[in-house]
Protein backbone atom coordinates (compact mmCIF):
# COMPACT_ATOMS: atom_id res chain seq x y z
CA UNK A 1 0.00 0.00 0.00
CA UNK A 2 2.59 2.50 0.74
CA UNK A 3 4.68 1.52 -2.70
CA UNK A 4 1.17 2.43 -4.57
CA UNK A 5 0.76 5.50 -2.54
CA UNK A 6 4.38 6.71 -3.20
CA UNK A 7 3.97 5.32 -6.46
CA UNK A 8 1.10 8.16 -6.77
CA UNK A 9 2.69 10.52 -5.62
CA UNK A 10 5.64 10.74 -7.90
CA UNK A 11 2.82 10.61 -10.63
CA UNK A 12 1.51 14.14 -9.03
CA UNK A 13 4.80 15.45 -8.84
CA UNK A 14 5.30 14.38 -12.37
CA UNK A 15 2.74 15.76 -13.61
CA UNK A 16 3.04 19.38 -11.80
CA UNK A 17 6.68 19.63 -13.67
CA UNK A 18 5.05 18.23 -16.80
CA UNK A 19 2.14 21.46 -16.96
CA UNK A 20 4.96 24.07 -15.46
CA UNK A 21 7.04 22.83 -18.06
CA UNK A 22 4.47 23.74 -20.46
CA UNK A 23 3.92 26.80 -19.20
CA UNK A 24 7.35 27.62 -19.51
CA UNK A 25 7.78 26.53 -23.14
CA UNK A 26 4.37 28.26 -23.71
CA UNK A 27 5.20 31.73 -22.17
CA UNK A 28 8.20 32.96 -25.47
CA UNK A 29 5.56 32.09 -27.85
CA UNK A 30 2.79 33.88 -26.10
CA UNK A 31 5.30 37.29 -25.20
CA UNK A 32 6.62 37.06 -29.24
CA UNK A 33 2.30 36.93 -30.24
CA UNK A 34 1.50 40.08 -27.95
CA UNK A 35 5.09 41.67 -29.05
CA UNK A 36 4.64 41.01 -32.86
CA UNK A 37 4.50 44.48 -35.10
CA UNK A 38 2.33 44.82 -37.49
CA UNK A 39 3.33 47.34 -40.80
CA UNK A 40 0.76 49.60 -42.00
CA UNK A 41 1.55 51.09 -45.27
CA UNK A 42 -0.98 54.21 -46.07
CA UNK A 43 -1.24 55.33 -49.67
CA UNK A 44 -2.77 58.01 -51.66
CA UNK A 45 -2.02 60.08 -54.78
CA UNK A 46 -2.05 63.94 -53.83
CA UNK A 47 0.67 65.88 -51.51
CA UNK A 48 -0.07 67.98 -48.43
CA UNK A 49 -3.57 68.07 -48.64
CA UNK A 50 -6.67 66.29 -46.51
CA UNK A 51 -6.45 63.07 -47.87
CA UNK A 52 -2.14 63.24 -46.78
CA UNK A 53 -3.45 64.96 -43.39
CA UNK A 54 -5.56 62.79 -42.77
CA UNK A 55 -3.24 59.74 -43.40
CA UNK A 56 -0.43 61.16 -41.05
CA UNK A 57 -2.81 61.34 -38.29
CA UNK A 58 -4.32 58.04 -38.52
CA UNK A 59 -1.03 56.45 -38.58
CA UNK A 60 0.43 58.39 -35.57
CA UNK A 61 -3.04 57.43 -33.70
CA UNK A 62 -2.42 53.84 -34.66
CA UNK A 63 0.69 53.62 -33.42
CA UNK A 64 0.55 55.28 -29.97
CA UNK A 65 -2.49 53.57 -29.44
CA UNK A 66 -1.19 50.04 -30.28
CA UNK A 67 1.92 50.56 -28.62
CA UNK A 68 3.88 50.76 -31.32
CA UNK A 69 2.46 47.53 -32.14
CA UNK A 70 1.33 48.80 -35.29
CA UNK A 71 3.97 50.43 -37.51
CA UNK A 72 2.43 53.35 -39.43
CA UNK A 73 4.16 54.39 -43.04
CA UNK A 74 2.92 57.42 -45.30
CA UNK A 75 3.06 57.63 -48.83
CA UNK A 76 1.89 60.43 -51.01
CA UNK A 77 2.01 61.93 -53.88
CA UNK A 78 1.50 58.14 -55.76
CA UNK A 79 4.96 57.09 -54.47
CA UNK A 80 3.14 53.38 -54.51
CA UNK A 81 1.82 53.73 -57.77
CA UNK A 82 -0.99 55.24 -59.86
CA UNK A 83 -4.31 55.17 -58.12
CA UNK A 84 -5.24 52.02 -60.42
CA UNK A 85 -2.15 50.40 -58.88
CA UNK A 86 -2.61 51.59 -55.43
CA UNK A 87 -6.55 50.09 -55.27
CA UNK A 88 -5.17 46.88 -56.74
CA UNK A 89 -2.13 46.96 -54.01
CA UNK A 90 -4.76 47.20 -51.34
CA UNK A 91 -7.30 44.77 -52.84
CA UNK A 92 -4.24 41.91 -52.96
CA UNK A 93 -2.33 43.27 -49.61
CA UNK A 94 0.75 44.82 -50.61
CA UNK A 95 -0.83 48.00 -49.57
CA UNK A 96 -2.81 47.62 -46.13
CA UNK A 97 -4.81 50.88 -47.34
CA UNK A 98 -5.80 53.88 -49.89
CA UNK A 99 -6.88 56.74 -49.42
CA UNK A 100 -9.10 59.03 -52.28
CA UNK A 101 -12.14 59.92 -54.04
CA UNK A 102 -14.43 56.63 -54.06
CA UNK A 103 -15.44 57.09 -57.77
CA UNK A 104 -11.61 56.15 -58.81
CA UNK A 105 -13.38 52.69 -56.86
CA UNK A 106 -16.31 51.92 -59.53
CA UNK A 107 -13.88 49.19 -61.15
CA UNK A 108 -14.33 47.40 -57.91
CA UNK A 109 -17.85 48.01 -57.41
CA UNK A 110 -20.05 50.91 -59.44
CA UNK A 111 -22.09 51.72 -56.06
CA UNK A 112 -18.85 53.58 -54.65
CA UNK A 113 -20.01 56.66 -57.15
CA UNK A 114 -23.34 56.88 -55.15
CA UNK A 115 -22.11 60.04 -53.50
CA UNK A 116 -20.40 62.03 -56.98
CA UNK A 117 -23.88 62.61 -59.16
CA UNK A 118 -24.08 66.12 -59.73
CA UNK A 119 -26.93 68.27 -57.83
CA UNK A 120 -26.61 66.57 -54.64
CA UNK A 121 -25.64 68.64 -51.96
CA UNK A 122 -26.04 71.91 -52.50
CA UNK A 123 -23.33 73.36 -49.13
CA UNK A 124 -20.56 71.69 -47.50
CA UNK A 125 -22.43 71.59 -44.39
CA UNK A 126 -25.09 69.56 -46.15
CA UNK A 127 -22.53 67.30 -47.86
CA UNK A 128 -20.93 66.48 -44.15
CA UNK A 129 -24.41 65.87 -42.45
CA UNK A 130 -25.19 63.42 -45.11
CA UNK A 131 -21.72 61.24 -45.36
CA UNK A 132 -21.65 61.25 -41.79
CA UNK A 133 -25.29 60.08 -41.40
CA UNK A 134 -25.07 55.92 -40.25
CA UNK A 135 -27.37 54.96 -43.16
CA UNK A 136 -24.82 56.49 -45.75
CA UNK A 137 -21.30 56.12 -43.97
CA UNK A 138 -22.12 52.07 -43.25
CA UNK A 139 -23.54 51.52 -46.82
CA UNK A 140 -20.03 53.23 -48.58
CA UNK A 141 -17.95 51.65 -46.07
CA UNK A 142 -19.86 48.13 -46.29
CA UNK A 143 -18.84 48.42 -50.51
CA UNK A 144 -15.84 45.94 -51.57
CA UNK A 145 -16.51 43.45 -48.69
CA UNK A 146 -16.45 40.71 -51.86
CA UNK A 147 -13.75 42.60 -53.14
CA UNK A 148 -11.06 41.80 -50.51
CA UNK A 149 -11.83 45.80 -49.18
CA UNK A 150 -13.41 47.27 -46.26
CA UNK A 151 -13.70 50.84 -45.59
CA UNK A 152 -12.62 52.76 -42.07
CA UNK A 153 -12.73 55.93 -43.21
CA UNK A 154 -15.34 58.44 -44.89
CA UNK A 155 -14.95 62.39 -45.17
CA UNK A 156 -15.35 65.67 -47.47
CA UNK A 157 -13.10 67.56 -49.31
CA UNK A 158 -14.38 70.47 -51.46
CA UNK A 159 -17.26 71.42 -54.03
CA UNK A 160 -15.43 70.71 -57.40
CA UNK A 161 -14.26 72.91 -59.72
CA UNK A 162 -12.72 72.96 -63.15
CA UNK A 163 -9.32 74.63 -63.71
CA UNK A 164 -8.75 75.52 -67.07
CA UNK A 165 -5.81 76.42 -69.90
CA UNK A 166 -7.69 79.22 -70.44
CA UNK A 167 -10.22 81.32 -68.97
CA UNK A 168 -13.61 80.47 -68.63
CA UNK A 169 -16.43 82.76 -67.43
CA UNK A 170 -19.69 81.09 -68.69
CA UNK A 171 -20.75 78.00 -69.36
CA UNK A 172 -20.54 78.23 -73.39
CA UNK A 173 -16.88 78.55 -72.89
CA UNK A 174 -16.32 74.93 -72.14
CA UNK A 175 -17.89 74.05 -75.22
CA UNK A 176 -15.12 71.67 -76.85
CA UNK A 177 -13.08 71.25 -74.02
CA UNK A 178 -11.46 68.17 -72.92
CA UNK A 179 -11.33 67.60 -69.80
CA UNK A 180 -10.24 65.77 -67.14
CA UNK A 181 -12.80 63.70 -64.88
CA UNK A 182 -12.62 61.07 -62.72
CA UNK A 183 -13.63 57.22 -63.77
CA UNK A 184 -17.35 58.18 -62.44
CA UNK A 185 -20.06 57.51 -65.42
CA UNK A 186 -21.85 60.35 -63.71
CA UNK A 187 -19.25 62.83 -64.21
CA UNK A 188 -18.48 61.51 -67.37
CA UNK A 189 -22.18 62.47 -68.07
CA UNK A 190 -22.08 65.96 -66.51
CA UNK A 191 -18.86 66.92 -68.90
CA UNK A 192 -21.01 66.13 -72.18
CA UNK A 193 -23.66 67.28 -70.99
CA UNK A 194 -21.85 70.71 -71.00
CA UNK A 195 -20.95 69.87 -74.91
CA UNK A 196 -17.53 69.38 -73.36
CA UNK A 197 -15.52 65.57 -73.98
CA UNK A 198 -14.51 64.22 -70.73
CA UNK A 199 -11.10 62.18 -70.51
CA UNK A 200 -10.89 59.86 -67.64
CA UNK A 201 -6.98 60.27 -66.33
CA UNK A 202 -4.86 58.92 -63.25
CA UNK A 203 -4.40 62.51 -60.80
CA UNK A 204 -0.27 61.52 -61.63
CA UNK A 205 -1.04 61.95 -65.52
CA UNK A 206 -2.93 65.44 -65.15
CA UNK A 207 -0.42 68.19 -65.30
CA UNK A 208 2.23 66.21 -67.51
CA UNK A 209 -1.19 66.72 -69.87
CA UNK A 210 -2.03 70.42 -68.91
CA UNK A 211 1.68 71.07 -69.96
CA UNK A 212 1.57 69.43 -73.17
CA UNK A 213 -2.11 70.71 -74.41
CA UNK A 214 -3.36 67.17 -74.30
CA UNK A 215 -6.11 68.21 -72.17
CA UNK A 216 -7.93 72.18 -71.86
CA UNK A 217 -8.51 71.75 -68.35
CA UNK A 218 -9.17 69.10 -65.58
CA UNK A 219 -12.67 68.80 -63.34
CA UNK A 220 -11.30 68.46 -59.32
CA UNK A 221 -10.66 71.04 -56.19
CA UNK A 222 -9.03 73.85 -55.64
CA UNK A 223 -7.31 72.15 -52.57
CA UNK A 224 -5.75 69.81 -54.88
CA UNK A 225 -4.68 72.00 -57.70
CA UNK A 226 -2.88 74.11 -55.50
CA UNK A 227 -0.43 71.30 -53.72
CA UNK A 228 0.41 69.72 -57.28
CA UNK A 229 1.07 72.90 -58.95
CA UNK A 230 -1.73 72.89 -61.72
CA UNK A 231 -0.90 76.92 -61.55
CA UNK A 232 1.89 75.75 -63.60
CA UNK A 233 0.21 74.96 -66.68
CA UNK A 234 -3.09 76.14 -66.15
CA UNK A 235 -4.08 79.20 -63.45
CA UNK A 236 -8.26 79.58 -64.22
CA UNK A 237 -10.54 77.88 -62.61
CA UNK A 238 -14.09 77.79 -62.93
CA UNK A 239 -16.09 77.31 -59.05
CA UNK A 240 -18.88 75.53 -60.64
CA UNK A 241 -19.60 73.84 -57.35
CA UNK A 242 -20.76 70.18 -58.56
CA UNK A 243 -20.27 67.82 -57.66
CA UNK A 244 -19.27 67.34 -53.85
CA UNK A 245 -15.81 65.67 -53.26
CA UNK A 246 -15.34 63.42 -50.57
CA UNK A 247 -12.45 61.20 -49.76
CA UNK A 248 -12.58 56.92 -48.51
CA UNK A 249 -10.02 55.47 -46.88
CA UNK A 250 -10.35 51.79 -47.61
CA UNK A 251 -8.22 48.89 -45.81
CA UNK A 252 -7.55 45.70 -46.92
CA UNK A 253 -9.97 43.25 -45.51
CA UNK A 254 -7.94 40.10 -44.63
CA UNK A 255 -5.19 42.25 -43.10
CA UNK A 256 -7.82 44.20 -40.64
CA UNK A 257 -9.33 40.95 -39.91
CA UNK A 258 -5.82 39.20 -39.11
CA UNK A 259 -5.07 41.86 -36.52
CA UNK A 260 -5.57 40.60 -33.15
CA UNK A 261 -8.91 41.77 -31.55
CA UNK A 262 -7.75 44.28 -29.38
CA UNK A 263 -5.50 45.57 -32.73
CA UNK A 264 -8.84 45.62 -35.00
CA UNK A 265 -10.49 48.04 -32.37
CA UNK A 266 -7.75 50.34 -32.54
CA UNK A 267 -7.56 50.28 -35.94
CA UNK A 268 -11.31 51.09 -36.30
CA UNK A 269 -11.79 53.32 -33.41
CA UNK A 270 -9.03 56.16 -34.46
CA UNK A 271 -9.85 56.35 -38.08
CA UNK A 272 -14.05 56.85 -36.81
CA UNK A 273 -12.17 59.78 -34.35
CA UNK A 274 -9.51 61.04 -37.55
CA UNK A 275 -12.64 61.35 -39.86
CA UNK A 276 -14.37 63.90 -37.33
CA UNK A 277 -11.07 65.58 -36.10
CA UNK A 278 -10.29 66.09 -40.01
CA UNK A 279 -13.41 68.25 -40.97
CA UNK A 280 -12.12 71.43 -39.04
CA UNK A 281 -8.96 71.12 -40.84
CA UNK A 282 -10.71 70.82 -44.41
CA UNK A 283 -12.77 73.93 -44.12
CA UNK A 284 -9.82 76.09 -43.28
CA UNK A 285 -7.20 74.19 -46.08
CA UNK A 286 -10.07 75.07 -48.80
CA UNK A 287 -10.17 78.48 -47.37
CA UNK A 288 -6.21 78.78 -47.45
CA UNK A 289 -5.94 76.80 -50.88
CA UNK A 290 -8.26 79.58 -52.48
CA UNK A 291 -6.40 82.18 -51.32
CA UNK A 292 -2.52 80.36 -52.05
CA UNK A 293 -4.23 79.95 -55.87
CA UNK A 294 -5.18 84.18 -56.37
CA UNK A 295 -1.65 84.55 -54.06
CA UNK A 296 0.00 82.96 -56.83
CA UNK A 297 -1.23 85.02 -59.78
CA UNK A 298 -3.69 82.59 -60.35
CA UNK A 299 -8.19 83.68 -61.04
CA UNK A 300 -10.67 81.92 -59.28
CA UNK A 301 -14.41 82.97 -61.13
CA UNK A 302 -17.91 81.35 -60.68
CA UNK A 303 -20.56 81.43 -63.31
CA UNK A 304 -23.53 84.18 -63.35
CA UNK A 305 -25.87 83.24 -61.22
CA UNK A 306 -28.71 82.51 -63.80
CA UNK A 307 -26.44 80.05 -65.67
CA UNK A 308 -25.31 78.16 -62.60
CA UNK A 309 -29.15 78.10 -62.04
CA UNK A 310 -29.69 76.51 -65.37
CA UNK A 311 -26.23 74.05 -64.62
CA UNK A 312 -27.89 72.94 -62.25
CA UNK A 313 -31.15 72.19 -63.01
CA UNK A 314 -29.57 70.32 -66.73
CA UNK A 315 -27.62 68.20 -64.20
CA UNK A 316 -29.74 67.59 -61.21
CA UNK A 317 -31.27 64.11 -63.02
CA UNK A 318 -28.22 62.84 -63.67
CA UNK A 319 -27.57 60.07 -61.02
CA UNK A 320 -30.96 58.81 -60.75
CA UNK A 321 -31.10 58.05 -64.56
CA UNK A 322 -28.09 56.99 -65.45
CA UNK A 323 -28.48 54.40 -62.55
CA UNK A 324 -32.42 53.89 -63.26
CA UNK A 325 -31.07 50.28 -65.45
CA UNK A 326 -28.83 49.17 -62.45
CA UNK A 327 -31.09 48.25 -59.50
CA UNK A 328 -28.04 48.28 -57.30
CA UNK A 329 -26.50 51.14 -57.90
CA UNK A 330 -29.97 52.94 -57.99
CA UNK A 331 -30.42 51.71 -54.49
CA UNK A 332 -27.66 53.05 -53.28
CA UNK A 333 -28.18 56.62 -54.89
CA UNK A 334 -31.42 56.64 -53.40
CA UNK A 335 -30.38 55.94 -49.86
CA UNK A 336 -27.77 59.43 -50.77
CA UNK A 337 -30.69 61.26 -52.04
CA UNK A 338 -33.40 60.01 -49.37
CA UNK A 339 -30.81 61.54 -46.65
CA UNK A 340 -30.07 64.57 -48.62
CA UNK A 341 -33.53 65.60 -47.84
CA UNK A 342 -33.54 64.68 -44.50
CA UNK A 343 -30.38 66.73 -43.84
CA UNK A 344 -30.49 70.13 -46.21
Amino acid sequence: MATTGNSKAVAVVTAAFAVAAFTVAAMPQAQAQDSQTYVMKLSTATLNDTQHEWMKRFAAAVEKDSGGRIKGEVYPASQLGAIPRQIEGTQFGSIQAWIGPPEFLVGVDARYQALSAPGLFSSQDQDIRVITDPKVRDMMLGFGADKGLTGIGLFPLSPSAIVTVKPVHHLADFKGMKLRVLASPFQLEMIKRMDASPVAMTLGDVLPALQQGAIDGALGTVPVFGPLHYIDAAKYVSEIGQPYVNTIAVMNKKWLEALPPELQKIVRDDAAATNKAIIPFVTDFYAAQRKAWTDSGGELSSLPADEQAAFLQKMSDIGDTLSKDKPDLNKAVQVVIDSAARNK
